[in-house]
């Protein structure tokens, strides 16, 4: 199985003038991980920033944070061993933004960072899936990249169903209007890495919105285990498998 539940807050939802101090925070209240955009400009329409406002961060916080580096950039190739000297540990780019996922992933593993592979709303996820056995993380986009405040897309959660059935083990994140309105709906369809932005960093209580996230989580893991320990347990003994 997946990893169990990881909650990773959207730092480009916080307070911008004091990024390191709101990281800290995020932490504090018990955050698995933080979850860092890159854009470019040219891949999404918008721009936040770059390897040296990573590399300033790593230098505040230390080495415990993991930070998933979330590159909405039109040439992920390019910003592989930046990304990597400025402290990234886990390097998600866009499928739709390369022409050799191969190499990248190859590239991104020599570098030292787990692989992310990102599918925007549009693409297929049997797009994703010659990829699946060589990543680390599938990420489901549940909003269209590059802008904050969007609706949830409730039509992605196919797509997560069908990654959780067909790579039961492959760490499945969903970004995008996720929230305590729509995290059973992501939790249900398998997802078990959960950013969320504005639910979480605009929050007066950020610990508890981030419990809740995650025991929902929990509660789906667990179900999910049951339901197929029940179906084993009916399975008929011809359809079992051998001991021997």
């Amino acid at each position: 199985m997946a990893q169990g539940c990881k909650i990773g807050p959207s730092i480009l939802n916080s307070n911008l003038a004091c990024l390191g101090a709101e990281c800290v925070r995020m932490m504090d209240c018990g955050a698995d991980y933080l979850h860092l955009d890159v854009m470019d400009g040219h891949f999404v329409p918008n721009i936040t920033f770059g390897h040296p406002v990573v590399e300033s961060l790593r230098k505040q916080l230390g080495l415990d944070p993991f930070f998933d580096m979330h590159m909405m950039v039109s040439k992920p190739e390019q910003w592989v061993k930046p990304i990597a000297v400025a402290g990234g540990n886990q390097y998600t780019f866009h499928l739709e933004a390369t022409n050799n996922a191969g190499a990248l992933i190859k590239d991104i593993r020599e570098n030292g960072m787990k692989v992310g592979l990102a599918i925007k709303p549009g693409t297929s996820v049997e797009e994703l899936a010659p990829w699946a056995n060589q990543i680390d993380m599938a990420l489901v986009m549940t909003v269209e990249p590059g802008f904050g405040g969007q609706t949830f897309m409730d039509d992605m959660m196919p797509k997560v169903q069908w990654l959780r059935t067909q790579f039961p083990s492959l760490d499945i994140e969903v970004d995008g209007g996720v929230g305590p309105d729509t995290i059973h709906k992501c939790v249900e369809a398998g997802a078990n890495m959960i950013v969320s932005g504005s639910a979480i960093m605009k929050s007066a209580d950020p610990r508890s919105v981030m419990n809740l996230l995650r025991n929902a989580c929990m509660e789906a893991i667990q179900k999910r285990c049951l339901d197929r320990a029940e179906k084993s347990s009916f399975m008929p003994c011809s359809k079992r498998p051998s001991s021997g």
